[in-house]
């Protein structure tokens, strides 16, 4: 087993080091001037709050292959573009219907509806602009090289879309008030939640060198801490508070959904996030890596997080 000697010391001064990095290049490509108040719902959408957890793993992945980290660091901002529009649209009486989110009101409460869904595509357009346009410094430095842009590119569309994100959503909607079994759960969690999670673990990775085995447990490693994060998410959706949660607790119990703990039950609810933490690290692992401690204790904060 690979050797991980970092401590919570350590891990805690890198997570808020690239938290500010993150906030701060999505400050910068953001439009506040956007027209009609559109950059102002943008902003809203996604800057100042959220975990961040994608653009991490982005980040985390690209030093554990020694990658480029401006082209990383693009990336981030995509992908957390891509998981906020997610959120703006999912939140929509169309949707979810939910009020709160990140401790504050929605953006379709706060600005309209009409509002928020243009809101959302404006970012799911920007995220594709920001993995593609000129670097905003004449240091060449920050150029991304094209070859890399629609690895990106490709990447990151194929987790948001019909094939993830958007996806596993159609399988939502139309599992309301239908019991799934574990297997059919598993897959739409899979695609809703966990293919931008190992989106944002690839993303990272594409942007060094890998062999094929260790893209391969990269992408293993991805795709057991998207379910982790899911099946965690369910437990706390019927365990905390809204205040705790910053959005609306027991939600999908009211709207009769499928959760991990109505298949399950909440105990071997808990027992399968461990058990996908323990895939997570083994496939660490496997991908021979020197440098992947910031994605194992990743790891263990997704399954130990309590908001």
């Amino acid at each position: 087993m690979i050797a991980r000697p970092h401590t919570a010391v350590e891990f805690d001064p890198w997570v808020r080091r690239e938290l500010d990095a993150v906030e701060a290049a999505l400050n910068a490509w953001v439009p506040a001037e956007a027209p009609a108040g559109l950059g102002e719902a943008m902003r809203y959408g996604v800057l100042d709050g959220g975990k961040r957890l994608r653009p991490l793993l982005v980040l985390a992945a690209c030093e554990a292959v020694h990658g480029q980290r401006p082209a990383a660091l693009r990336a981030a901002v995509a992908v957390e573009l891509i998981h906020a529009y997610s959120l703006v649209h999912d939140d929509m009486p169309c949707m979810d219907n939910d009020v709160l989110r990140r401790g504050k009101p929605t953006v379709h409460v706060k600005f309209g509806e009409a509002q928020a869904m243009l809101a959302g595509d404006a970012m799911q357009a920007l995220a594709f602009e920001v993995l593609t346009a000129p670097a905003q410094s004449s240091d060449a430095a920050f150029d991304v090289d094209p070859a890399l842009q629609a690895r990106l590119c490709s990447l990151l569309a194929r987790a948001a879309g019909h094939a993830g994100m958007a996806g596993g959503q159609a399988i939502d909607l139309a599992s309301v008030g239908r019991p799934l079994d574990e297997a059919t759960l598993r897959d739409m969690h899979r695609r809703k939640t966990g293919a931008l999670l190992q989106g944002s673990v690839l993303m990272g990775a594409a942007c060094g060198s890998t062999h094929a085995a260790a893209w391969q447990a990269l992408a293993d490693y991805g795709a057991a801490l998207g379910l982790a994060f899911q099946v965690v998410d369910d437990i706390l959706d019927v365990t905390q508070a809204s205040d705790k949660l910053g959005k609306t607790a027991g939600k999908d119990v009211d709207a009769n959904k499928p959760t991990y703990v109505t298949a399950l039950g909440l105990e071997a609810a808990r027992r399968y996030a461990v058990e996908l933490r323990q895939q997570a690290h083994a496939a660490l692992d496997r991908s021979g890596l020197d440098g992947v401690t910031i994605l194992s204790l990743l790891a263990d904060r997704v399954v130990e997080r309590e908001h």
